[in-house]
């Protein structure tokens, strides 16, 4: 599993906004907490000690600040790789010129350079956990829709799960506008199939991963119908694949992973195949 989490900072109270989970994960794991603030000149580095410092001391936390010769996501992705079992848990975006937009070019060139490892991203929104707080996750949310990809999380979800002792969701997805006529009403059968997939999946990860697993079949737009079902949750996570079938397959990161990140206001482990 991991055996330490790092936060990359950028001096930005956006990308303070990871530390409460990060924390509260590094104190359920029993792993070192580590703070990572990366400057691109010497001459601030003086100053950027000093600010992870105290944040360090605040959260009893490892300070780490380094000059970036170069690209950030190499240089976070470097001291990732010193410690094995790091997990990366960082905002998607912070202060201009070091995370950018939305899941930020940082944030995509460490879950592209990770070679399949996963990393923990949260949009930041100004208004997150308190920054003294530790956030204890009680459930993570693992989206299937019926690929071996999709299902390729459960280890890690269901792992995470079990080491934090929380529960295991497991949820599928049926959206009428992809299903074949798609103004008309879901069938009977369709609900049934679904239930009998989710149910199915749910029962094995329970026996193989030793975890406590719950199930859910959602309905709508599979962005919108998870980010209802998640939102305004602070004791939750979303574990997505990045990508998959139907909306699930645009782009790297499809778009029903990047509606949540947006929409859900909760971390999101997410991890690119090799």
């Amino acid at each position: 599993m991991y055996d330490r989490i790092l936060v990359p900072l950028d001096g930005s109270r956006f990308s303070e906004e990871m530390i409460p989970y990060a924390r509260g994960l590094a104190a359920a794991l029993d792993v070192p907490l580590a703070l990572l603030r990366l400057v691109a000149k010497a001459s601030e580095q003086d100053e950027a000690s000093g600010y992870v410092g105290g944040l360090a001391a605040t959260h009893g936390a490892e300070a780490l600040c380094q000059v970036a010769h170069g690209d950030i996501a190499d240089a976070i992705l470097e001291e990732a790789g010193r410690a094995p079992g790091t997990l990366v848990a960082m905002t998607s975006h912070g202060r201009s010129g070091l995370m950018e937009a939305m899941l930020g070019s940082v944030a995509l060139r460490v879950l592209r350079g990770g070679k399949g490892a996963p990393i923990l991203v949260y949009r930041p929104t100004g208004a997150g956990p308190s920054a003294d707080a530790a956030v204890r996750i009680r459930q993570v949310v693992l989206p299937l829709d019926g690929t071996e990809l999709s299902e390729g999380m459960a280890e890690q979800a269901a792992e995470l799960a079990r080491r934090l002792d929380a529960e295991l969701m497991v949820v599928v997805v049926i959206d009428p506008k992809a299903t074949k006529g798609g103004d008309m009403p879901v069938s009977a059968m369709m609900k049934g199939l679904e239930s009998g997939y989710v149910r199915s999946n749910a029962r094995d990860f329970a026996t193989r991963f030793g975890v406590r697993v719950n199930w859910e079949v959602l309905y709508g737009d599979p962005a919108e119908s998870i980010t209802s079902f998640i939102s305004g949750r602070q004791d939750a996570m979303l574990a997505m694949a990045t990508r998959g079938r139907s909306a699930l397959e645009a782009a790297l990161l499809g778009s029903v992973t990047a509606g949540c990140l947006r929409h859900a206001g909760v971390p999101v482990l997410m991890r690119q195949p090799e």
